[in-house]
């Protein structure tokens, strides 16, 4: 099964050592086969609605910024339970703050 982790941003500082201990853990996932995509995502980005055949664009960044994602991880795992304890693991690395743990349907 295949799950999306996303991460919000936080005001809090990251732990000293969070470069080196995310290496390991990212490079273990690697290894592992367990991870299939990861990334930081850029502060604002671009809104496009629609809303019957009139389709709006608004560039960010946004009022609710502690609603956007800041990064995410494509994990490929047995179970829900299994991408949790690794989104529990990366929470441990860096610190404060919340991330979502999703599952993507499809090939």
């Amino acid at each position: 099964m295949r799950y999306l982790m996303t991460t919000r941003p936080t005001d809090a500082p990251p732990p000293d050592d969070l470069h080196v201990e995310m290496a390991k853990f990212v490079q273990e996932l690697t290894e592992a086969g367990v991870l299939l995509a990861t990334g930081g995502l850029e502060p604002g980005g671009v809104r496009v609605t629609s809303s019957g055949s009139e389709i709006t664009v608004t560039d960010g960044p946004f009022a609710e910024t502690k609603e956007s994602v800041a990064g995410f991880a494509l994990v490929e795992v047995a179970s829900k339970e299994e991408a949790i304890e690794l989104a529990r693991r990366f929470r441990a690395i860096v610190g404060d703050g919340e991330s979502v743990v999703q599952q993507v349907f499809g090939p």
